[in-house]
């Protein structure tokens, strides 16, 4: 009740008010907001999903064929032991007056003639046993007999996620199910690998503005919760409707051929499948609705509690600690709130199904019991019965839920196909960028900003080999902008941006950021060594390489003291130690090692000390004879000493020179800038 007041209240708000659904969407990603999903929508996610089945075409071949005989040994054997110990061991009847088996059977009954009931019962315990080796232990319905091997699980998908990918899984037991339950379970972890894999490598390849918009904690419940939602339609797409179809023709046609007088039968199973489809098609478009709720809201929870991790030192330093956790308990609230709509819709749908059941069945064995009564079956043609009954009821409820049973996995593969086809960043031009022998050059180079705010307007310079040159200006000049034109993470919108002569956007970005290496101002370290950290952009590097350019970035004697040198892992108590600026020195040293011949560094600076930064920027001297260095930076001590300093205003270059060429001109911009730092120091 409590779900759906919610519910009713946030449509009377409409679909953008707090807490609707288009509110969730947008605050679950910036990128992914057209989430309604239709009928033909939803096909077409089914039919590729299906498609994974490529990637493992044999072994699903081995899984279905594995499932599908299995179940026709146990359609075709298991009702007439059933019928001859009720028949020939309870009731005591003779074998030779039996009658209603398959003529496939009849080379049993043949064998024992003349068996007293116990003989008939040892035998046909030592068939039972044999089956219970071969396939397990028989609890048959003929729709859910199944082995499961899972842990314990709460009722959101974060935490079923593990089953879905884990756990094992086979039709039935014994040998059988043993080979059955190893196929399962390591096709089923190469399909999750495989698909996970391709979602993050995507994610990836997203080009800066794209990432800019996206939420981590989205993309990170993307990957590990709603790519698994492919696995229940990677199997039964096709294990439904063909294993189904088959079944029940084959319990049908052996019905049929034993009971040639009982068409009755047929009638009442076969009209269950128009009833189970009507009623749960009715539930189909709500179960999508609900389904891309919570998990939109699980993927809102993910980001706050990532976001609030990221910037914990923040939240306690502003006394926020209060304040982020009703944040979370908000977002938590509201997705388990959503997740209690999916388990609601998933209580009423079986409890309608088992309704059409119930009547069938009651239907069922009251015409059987009447046959017995009659004469025209035994009392152990009921033990048969019971047994087809579960294959005819089975396969027709199956077929009636077949497309609704799909609904919730549909919502989640809809999240995960909206991210893959996300236009990743792609190769404008085909030509490769070898090793850069002359430099980058800018003519009437401009950018607007997708909400379309202008950042570079007309920008025209030009940078060597062997020089350092410093992007200088007021905060939101446009530097930091500047430098993304030269590596491509943000595509010039006007005029041309060459490297030795070749417009970057003829160039196949493999290769251009190969001569890029573009160290950001935020500090990015890996959970690694600091070793490893280094040479990540070189990882062949030998030791001596490494020491060597942590001997220009100031870090190698700090590093060289550690207990554990350079194989000290980042993240643990000693990492944690370390300074801002000993980190962004890692970083430096990071760029330094990789072997391309541009070089941009974001503010490197701005966390050393007076003394560390003369050492740094000397030792970018030595490393820029045979690379270009790009800096950005504020620190007068830093410019200075660039060979060429471009300064831009709100957008648009100004100036361009050496230090003493620019603080030469009197009324000139730099020679402000470069004044109102000296009288803020004083």
């Amino acid at each position: 009740m409590a779900e759906n007041t919610l519910e009713a209240a946030g449509a009377a708000a409409g679909p953008g008010a707090p807490g609707g659904p288009r509110s969730l969407d947008e605050r679950a990603s910036g990128i992914d907001t057209q989430t309604q999903i239709r009928e033909r929508d939803s096909l077409r996610i089914l039919l590729r999903s299906a498609a994974y089945i490529r990637y493992f075409f044999w072994r699903y071949v081995g899984k279905f064929a594995l499932k599908l005989v299995a179940y026709v040994i146990q359609l075709t054997v298991l009702p007439w032991p059933a019928k001859m110990i009720v028949d020939h061991v309870i009731l005591a009847r003779p074998v030779a007056e039996a009658k209603n088996y398959p003529p496939f059977w009849q080379p049993v009954i043949d064998a024992m003639v003349g068996f007293s009931p116990l003989e008939v019962l040892v035998w046909m315990a030592a068939l039972g046993l044999t089956c219970v080796v071969v396939l397990g232990r028989f609890i048959t319905t003929g729709y859910n007999d199944e082995v499961e091997a899972g842990l314990a699980q709460g009722h959101d998908y974060a935490t079923q996620t593990e089953n879905k990918i884990h756990g094992g899984h086979s039709t039935f037991g014994g040998l059988w199910g043993y080979v059955e339950f190893k196929l399962n379970t390591r096709l089923t972890q190469a399909l999750n690998h495989t698909l996970r894999g391709q979602l993050f490598n995507r994610i990836g390849g997203l080009s800066l503005t794209q990432l800019e918009d996206q939420r981590i904690g989205d993309s990170v419940y993307r990957v590990l919760y709603d790519t698994p939602q492919v696995q229940e339609i990677f199997y039964e797409i096709t294990h439904t409707p063909v294993m189904s179809t088959f079944l029940y023709l084959w319990a049908l046609g052996l019905v049929l051929a034993t009971y040639p007088s009982v068409p009755e039968i047929f009638w009442i199973t076969l009209t269950m499948f128009p009833l189970y489809a009507f009623t749960s098609s009715l539930f189909s478009r709500i179960v999508r609705r609900r389904g891309q709720a919570a998990r939109a809201a699980g993927a809102v929870t993910t980001s706050t509690i990532e976001e609030g991790m990221d910037n914990v030192l923040a939240v306690q330093s502003l006394g926020g600690n209060a304040e982020e956790k009703g944040r979370f308990d908000s977002d938590s609230g509201q997705s388990f709130q959503r997740f209690r709509g999916v388990a609601l819709m998933w209580m009423i749908i079986p409890q309608v199904g088992d309704t059409i059941n119930a009547i069938a069945q009651t239907a069922f064995f009251v015409l059987l019991i009447g046959f017995i009564i009659d004469g025209a079956m035994t009392p152990g043609d009921f033990g048969a019965m019971f047994v087809f009954w579960g294959f005819l009821r089975g396969p027709a409820m199956a077929l009636g839920v077949f497309w609704i049973r799909f609904q919730d996995n549909v919502a989640g593969m809809r999240r995960v196909f909206a991210m893959l086809d996300l236009p990743a960043e792609t190769d404008l031009g085909a030509r490769r960028l070898e090793t850069v022998a002359d430099g980058v050059s800018m003519r009437g180079a401009g950018l607007v900003f997708p909400d379309g705010r202008r950042a570079l307007d007309g920008v025209d310079f030009e940078a060597k080999i062997g020089d350092i040159v410093a992007f200088v200006g007021p905060t939101g000049a446009g530097k930091t902008s500047l430098a993304y034109l030269i590596p491509r993470y943000r595509t010039a919108s006007e005029g041309e941006v060459r490297i030795d002569g070749v417009n970057v956007n003829e160039l196949t970005l493999e290769s251009l950021r190969r001569q890029v290496t573009y160290v950001f101002q935020e500090t990015q370290l890996f959970s690694d060594s600091i070793g490893d950290n280094i040479r990540y952009g070189k990882p062949a590097a030998t030791q001596e390489e490494v020491e060597r350019v942590a001997r220009i970035a100031g870090i190698h004697d700090f590093v060289a003291q550690l207990p554990e040198g350079y194989d000290t892992k980042l993240g643990g108590a000693a990492a944690s130690k370390l300074s801002v600026g000993q980190k962004q020195r890692i970083s430096i040293a990071r760029g330094l090692l990789r072997d391309s011949r541009i070089l941009i560094l974001d503010e490197p600076t701005s966390a050393l000390d007076p003394e560390t930064e003369q050492y740094l920027v000397q030792s970018l001297h030595e490393a820029a004879k045979d690379r270009l260095v790009v800096i950005i930076a504020h620190r007068l001590s830093t410019i200075a000493q660039a060979d060429k300093i471009v300064f831009l205003e709100e957008g648009r270059v100004t100036e361009q020179g050496s230090h003493a060429e620019l603080m030469a001109r009197e009324d000139g911009s730099y020679r402000r800038f470069v004044e109102l730092q000296t009288s803020a120091a004083a």
